[in-house]
């Protein structure tokens, strides 16, 4: 009657729906980022059961190329119970479709309720990004100047946009393997930055390198990468499929999100041989040191704590403006 959006909290209640539009309206890195710093080192405190998170399971969508994952997690003293249903694809070059499609729901955990369906596009895209600024926090070297980007798409965006806005470069380059691509991604950022013709062109120098690819076979060498040198790998997220060659690999001081997941899921880990030196959890707990001298791989693979934290902040988000209204 007075035009006021009605929160239900009781069980049975339907659940408030979130579009994408508003949760990118009411998700901000400045807000995001400390929550999921917390939530890694929550995560890999090995002697608390605070947060329950199991390997992503997976079902193959062989027909269209592609995987719909679960990923449920529980975060017992923060009372957040939530899972994300995404599907994820290999898209062939020109592919107008996208490469990744996500909900996430959140529940209440006492009564099973579900209080939230919101779409997970901008949750996915800024919390998978937020984790990747975390790792150059922790593992870049002071005075880092050159941030390299592979890859155009959505992550591509929400990592320029992490990377820009918390920390500071002096040069920004891009590479995609259309350039058109990269064309069109400059124009689409606020900032300056330099389309490469190569992958070897956008990472000589760097000092901090992105790679969001699509790719299944390795697109970045170690012979091209600077000593000291951080990269975040946030592609090739199934066994099978590789970002990173083994050079590069076996150089570096490995990292992870997950260990579990990383032997689990990612090529990169699983097909060089290499162990996982620390999850970032770790890092933020003083358990493992950030060899910021040497050169550091951080393997994301994406977790549903990250989801859950993201999600949770929107929907506080959204009863803070609701009351409001």
């Amino acid at each position: 009657i007075s035009g006021k959006p009605v929160i239900f909290t009781m069980a049975g209640a339907p659940p408030v729906i979130i579009w994408e539009r508003e949760v990118e309206s009411l998700l901000h890195y400045k807000e995001l980022i400390p929550r999921l710093e917390e939530a890694l080192g929550k995560f890999s405190s090995r002697d608390s059961v605070e947060v329950i998170q199991p390997v992503r399971s997976t079902v193959p969508l062989q027909k269209h190329n592609g995987f719909l994952g679960l990923m449920p997690t529980y975060m017992e003293n923060d009372g957040v119970l939530s899972t994300k249903l995404v599907c994820f694809y290999n898209r062939g070059a020109g592919s107008t479709l996208p490469s990744v499609s996500a909900t996430v729901l959140l529940l209440d955990p006492e009564s099973g309720h579900m209080k939230a369906v919101m779409d997970g596009e901008a949750i996915t895209s800024m919390r998978t990004a937020g984790a990747s600024e975390i790792s150059a926090k922790l593992l870049m070297r002071p005075g880092a100047e050159v941030l390299a980007i592979l890859g155009t798409g959505q992550q591509a965006l929400s990592h320029y946009n992490a990377f820009t806005e918390m920390l500071s470069f002096k040069e920004v380059r891009v590479w995609n393997h259309r350039r058109e691509g990269a064309e069109k991604f400059c124009r689409s950022v606020s900032g300056p930055v330099t389309v490469c013709g190569s992958v070897e062109e956008a990472v000589r120098g760097a000092d901090v390198i992105v790679t969001v690819t699509r790719s299944t076979e390795p697109v970045l060498c170690g012979r091209w990468v600077k000593p000291g040198a951080h990269v975040a790998a946030v592609g090739a997220c199934r066994p099978d499929w590789r970002e990173l060659d083994d050079s590069l690999m076996k150089e570096a001081v490995v990292y992870a999100d997950s260990r579990e997941g990383a032997m689990a899921e990612s090529g990169d880990v699983i097909l060089s041989g290499v162990e996982v030196f620390a999850e970032l959890g770790d890092v933020i707990n003083g358990i493992k040191p950030a060899y910021r001298e040497k050169t550091t791989v951080f393997k994301s693979l994406g977790m549903g704590v990250e989801d859950a934290v993201a999600a949770n902040l929107v929907y506080e988000q959204w009863k803070a403006k609701a009351y409001k209204l």
